[in-house]
This record gives C-alpha cells, structure tokens and sequence, in this order.
C-alpha cells in the first residue's frame, strides 16, 4: 500500500477550498480485487470515449497540412514546451471554421509523438455523450491514470472512497480524480513534471448550456491551475458568452490565460491556398490531368471563403467525390447561384454548420421574456440588410448606425448586442468611431441567408425585411411627439433628445427606399393621419439646400416616393393624390432653391432636372396632376 504523505503538500489549499474530505481513504490494493475492478470500470461508465482525439466516432478528423498553420501551431507548441511560463491556460477563440479543431487535434498528434499529451476532450453538439460537462472529469481523470501506474492505482482509490463522486459538481470531481490522486504521487516522491502535462478541451461553445460552460472554466481556473499540478490546459472555442465574457477586461480568466484570437492575428489565406494546391494536383494524378484546374480557380475560392478554413474543406470534400467529374464539380461551385429545383449542393456541410448556429441563437434570443413577440430572424436579417446597405440608387445605398437602427427597428439602442450573443463565431458589431456597425466574418454567411435553397425554414426574404422597415419608418414620423404647427428652423432645435433627434432623422431618409415593402393599409394609415403632411414640415429641416450631394440624393428620395404612387394610383386613388400632392411640393422647393441660388442652378444643368419621379411618371406629370 503507497504510504500516506506526510505533510500536506500545497495542492491541498484547493482540496480545502470545496470542503476537504477524510483523508482516511481506504487503502489501494496492489491485487487484482474486485474492489479495485469495479472502481476502475465505474470510472469508465461515466467517460466519454468518443471524445478523445483518437476515438473512432471522430474518424479522419480536420487536420493541419504539412506547412500549413506554422506560426499559430508554432506559438501553441511553445507555450506548451515553456513549463516555467506562468500562463497555464490557453484559449483559442476563433470565428466557425477558422480552424480551431483541426488546430487542436494537430498539436494534440504532435505531443502524442514528444510524449507531453496529458488528455483531450472534443467537444461536439450532436453527440449526447460530448455536448454535456458530465463526462469531461472523468475522461481526463481516465487518460491521466494511463500515463502513470501509480497515478492509476490513486485515481481507483479515489473512486473506490467516494462511488457518488460522479454526480457531484466539477470542482469536487477535479478536486477527487486529479487534485488529489496527484498530490498522492507527489507525496511519494514521484515528480510531477516528468508526467505528460498538456491538457486538450475543444469546441467549449458545443457543450449544452452557457452556465455550465461557465462552471467549467471556472472549475479549471480553481482547480487544475493550482500551483504544483505540472498540466498545462489549451481550450480552444468560438468567442461565445461564456469564454468571451470570461476573458474580457474584468473577467476572472483576463489575467491567468494566454489568449489566442485565430481569426484577428492570422491570415490563413497562403494556408488555404497551399491546401488547395496540394489536393488538386493529388486529383490530377488519379484522373491523369494536371490541368484540370488553373491558379485564377484556386485564387477565386481562397477569396470566397473570408479566411474560413471550414469553406475550403467543403469545397474540396465536395469536388473529390470519386464518381464526378473534379473539373465539372468545380464549375459548379465557381459558378455556383441557388435556384429553385436545383440538385447540386456544393456547400451543405457548410449550411449545416450555419443552420445549427443560427437556430441555437434564435431559440435563446426568443426564450427570454422580454424579447416576448421579437421575431429574432427578421431583425437580424434587417441588421444583415443594414450592413450590407440599402440601395437608394444603382451605385449608392444608405447604412446606419447600428444602435440608431435598432431603435428605429422598435428595440431600445444597444439591443443589436443581445441580437448577436449566440452568433460571436459569425458576426460582431464592430465601432468604428463614433458609430458601430455589424461585420460578418464570412461572405458565404451572407449567401447563406440570402438563399432560400440554403437557409431553408431559416429564410426570410427581404421584401419581408422591407415591409417591417417601412411600417417602423412610419410608425416612427406618425407617432413622433412634435407639434408640428410650431417647429424650429433646423433639426438640432427639434425638442426630443439626441437619440430620438437620431433615429427620426434615419427613419425620414431610409422612408422612400423601403416604401414598396409597405403595405396598402399601412400607407393608409400613414396618409390618414396626417403624415405626409409631417413629412413635408421635417424634410427642410434636415436637409442644406445649398450641398449639391444632398440635391441629388433628394431627387432619388422624391423619385422613390414616386414608384409608390405609381403602384398606388388605381388602387387606391385618395391615398395617390395625397402622395402626388407631396411629390409637387418637393418638384416646386427645388424650383424655388434654383430662383434664389443661380450659381447652383447654373452647376446643375445638364444633371437631373428632368429625371423622372416614378415609372413613366415626370415632375410635370407631377405639377399637372396636383393642380
């Protein structure tokens, strides 16, 4: 029987920490007991096999190519080498498909050789036995006691003292299968930095449960980081609520982990390229054509997929299966658009990975209960919509800041944060002073929900964007509480506060562009009460009628009024006058602006005084109709 130590060494400052147990814990037994059997199988029961680095449910998992990820593989195997560096902790945050897993598995391969693997744990969302934290103690506790026979023996008499063990929180199982068995072998004198030290946790984001991702790293943190453990742990996770608020300033992971941001400090594109090179040449051989692709085609794909490594893999996996023709399934996917009917799907496991985490996202965003009647996809896609820009003419659009468009959306300023919690490894609201704006990570993002055939039960198309864009809009100069009868000379004077100054102003610019999505009733309401007539009062107040800029965007915003009362003009014959009315009052400022300024009128000849309002539809139309 190993002896006891004799003083408690400083690992046993963690053990008192959740409630220290009786240190008369029966004795390990060098014979094959039963006792000892079961303890041993009981450990295995609650593992998770399939989540080590080599299991078989993980076959053929992503890895690096040779030459490819040097620096960020180079950086995370020294810091694993560096066993004096007083970060024990890396995490890996990095967009979906940037290359995380396949980073892990790589070094994780790679310590396996040098003898520093320690453990792995892979997390994955559609597995039971690895989307949960129930199973991650026990599995590393199992491959620790495998690199170390008396480290074994410690681990079954840990289990064999406390059989319940395993239904207990993660800091007691850190503190009963890791903690203690190695202070165990300390105090026999085993030292602990012989052993393998280098502790592998991928895809944090896939376990169920951001507060139980949390626990996790907090029982990390407070156990496995304890001064005298020789192990050194590398999370790798897309930068999601739990990891990212963790290793924000303030958060308790800021100043003991080395942190890693794969997508901001590494351009995978050479990778991505090599990659690539390196498969097609391998198809050119087994189909005898080394022509069958040109560089412009790889250039092409390494543009398309934004630095995601996922994109790539897809696109290859698709063009390599046997039974095509690589040269014909590589047209398909340069040339690639989604149409109804079609068969080829180049990107499905991409959509795949898209679909999961847009609808986890939804069904957080709309579980909580003051989200209660917010549609999260019709926002988000208006966001989407937002950043992409609102086309206002052929080669001009508006965008607007993120904060004002949320207010302007029906939520409070700010709210676009809580509209993007779940979706971190996609997109970001980045500041770009003193605004802020939504940033997709990848392009193939943007394709993804534009397409129908792609995003599927998750689509919403944009004319049903537009037509809540326009129903806000005019919701939002109808209700404004202004007496209108009684309005300053310019809109820093109007009496509303500054965001609310912000957003109306934002709303009476986007109107004319979202305006056919609106519907008949809506514009009915909008024109009963009174608000064309508000509109006409707040324009001169926004706009300097001596900017030559801001002429020419007000007759594109007067000729997009003019295609609504063209669609209205049989329709609806009393709401089509009253548009035509407006329309003739913008047709005549503009002629009395030129009377008072010659020198911009003499500057806009020749440009847009004829320019038609609506289809068919010209400012004399206008004149004629409304006299």
């Amino acid at each position: 029987m190993p002896p006891k130590s004799k003083k408690p060494t400083i690992l046993s400052r963690f053990i008192s920490l959740v409630g220290g147990r009786n240190r008369n814990k029966p004795t390990v037994d060098h014979r094959q007991g039963s006792a000892k059997v079961a303890s041993w199988e009981l450990l295995l029961k609650n593992t998770a096999p399939n989540a080590l680095h080599d299991s078989d449910a993980r076959y053929d998992p992503p890895k690096c190519d040779e030459d490819t990820r040097v620096e960020v593989i180079g950086e995370i195997t020294d810091w694993i080498q560096d066993r004096a560096g007083p970060q024990r902790l890396l995490c890996m945050t990095g967009a979906a498909g940037s290359g995380k897993s396949a980073l892990q598995q790589t070094t994780a391969e790679k310590c396996l050789k040098d003898g520093t693997l320690a453990s792995t744990f892979f997390f994955s969302a559609s597995d039971p036995s690895r989307n949960t934290v129930k199973y991650i103690i026990p599995t590393i506790a199992y491959q620790l006691g495998r690199t170390n026979d008396t480290l074994r023996r410690w681990i079954k008499a840990a289990v064999e003292g406390d059989p319940l063990v395993f239904s207990k929180s993660l800091r007691t199982q850190i503190a009963t299968l890791i903690v203690e068995p190695s202070q165990r072998c300390e105090g026999m004198g085993i030292d602990l930095t012989t052993l393998p030290h280098a502790i592998f946790i991928d895809g944090l984001d896939e376990c169920m449960g951001e507060d139980r991702q949390a626990e996790l790293l907090t029982a990390v943190k407070e156990g496995l980081l304890v001064n005298g453990l020789p192990f050194r742990i590398f999370i790798a996770s897309r930068p999601e609520w739990a990891v990212r608020t963790a290793l924000e300033p303030g958060g308790h992971l800021r100043k003991v982990a080395y942190h890693i941001q794969l997508s901001d400090n590494y351009d995978a594109s050479r990778d991505m390229r090599r990659y690539l090179q390196r498969r097609f040449e391998d198809i050119g051989l087994r189909i005898g054509n080394s022509h069958w692709f040109t560089e412009d085609n790889i250039e092409t794909l390494v543009r398309a997929a934004s630095g995601q490594f996922v994109y790539v893999a897809t696109v290859f996996k698709y063009i390599s299966e046997r039974r095509a023709s690589p040269a014909g399934r590589l047209k398909i996917v340069l040339d690639w658009t989604p149409h109804e009917g079609q068969k080829a799907r180049p990107f499905e496991c991409l959509d795949r990975l898209y679909a999961n985490i847009l609808l986890t996202a939804k069904n957080a965003y709309e579980a909580v209960d003051t989200h209660s009647g917010h549609d999260f996809l019709l926002l988000f896609n208006a966001h989407h919509l937002n950043a992409m820009g609102i086309p206002t003419s052929s080669s001009s659009w508006l965008k607007f800041p993120a904060d004002n468009f949320s207010v302007m959306l029906g939520l409070e300023a700010g709210a676009e944060g809580n509209l993007v919690m779940d979706l971190r490894s996609l997109v970001t609201f980045e500041m770009e002073q003193p605004q802020s704006h939504l940033r997709m990570y990848h392009k193939s993002f943007s394709d993804f929900l534009r397409a129908e055939s792609r995003a599927k039960d998750l689509f919403v198309p944009k004319s049903r964007v537009y037509t809540h864009l326009a129903k806000c809009c005019l919701q939002c100069i109808v209700k404004c509480p202004l007496d209108f009868d009684s309005l300053p000379t310019n809109w820093e004077e109007l009496p509303l506060p500054k965001p609310q100054q912000n957003y109306l102003e934002d709303a009476v610019e986007v109107l004319p562009f979202v305006l056919n999505g609106a519907t008949a009733d809506e514009v009915g309401d909008f024109t009963n009460e009174a608000g064309w007539s508000k509109l006409d009062k707040l324009l001169p107040l926004r706009r300097d009628l001596q900017a030559l800029k801001l002429d020419s965007f007000y007759r594109d915003w007067l000729t997009h009024i003019g295609y609504l009362h063209d669609r209205l003009k049989y329709r609806d014959p009393k709401i089509a006058a009253a548009i035509t009315k407006f329309i003739g009052k913008g047709k005549r400022n503009f002629e009395e602006r030129d009377r008072m300024s010659p020198e911009v009128a003499e500057l806009q000849v020749g440009e847009t005084d004829r320019r038609s309002v609506g289809s068919g539809y010209s400012f004399e139309d206008v004149e004629s109709e409304a006299s």
